[in-house]
């Protein structure tokens, strides 16, 4: 895969907080299993963290990359040559466009934790999707990826 000329990689990374609660809720289980005994007691406590933290780790495992052409958001793969302008979302406009502003056929990359975002319209006559919504901790840079990227593209 050729790389783009401003690549771009950005986990969505779970917030530090998840972190804390993956191990409380190894404290709960390990408080429900005390009555069996010290052993259950420590299995649970183990276990119990370690599925939370599998948990939280895979919901922060999505990506957004800009390389070879094509941006890829999820399980998402779009030419950016089917991409329109990139709009910039600061906190209070990424909500409203995740909650009433919403066009239920849009694709959305969405982590409520994270207060950015990043608008990008579909231009593919043949797509249904009308907009792309992606969270990300850097919309600017990513937009000027997509930029360079399809700058990258028609040349």
């Amino acid at each position: 895969m050729q790389l783009s000329a401003a690549p771009y990689e950005e986990r969505l990374t779970a917030p530090r907080s998840w972190w804390l609660i993956s191990f409380l809720v190894g404290v709960s289980l390990a408080l429900i299993l005390l009555p069996f005994g010290t052993l259950p007691m420590l299995a649970g406590l183990a276990g119990g963290t370690a599925a939370a933290a599998v948990v939280a780790s895979s919901y922060g495992s999505a990506r957004i990359r800009v390389v070879g052409g094509h941006l890829l958001a999820g399980e998402a793969r779009i030419p950016v040559s089917a991409l329109g302008e990139a709009e910039v979302l600061d906190a209070d406009e990424a909500r409203a466009w995740r909650t009433h502003k919403a066009d239920p056929r849009c694709f959305m990359l969405l982590r409520a934790y994270i207060p950015g975002a990043l608008r990008v319209d579909v231009t593919d006559p043949a797509d249904p999707t009308p907009y792309v919504f992606l969270s990300t901790r850097e919309p600017e840079r990513l937009a000027r990826a997509l930029r360079a990227a399809k700058d990258a593209a028609a040349a």
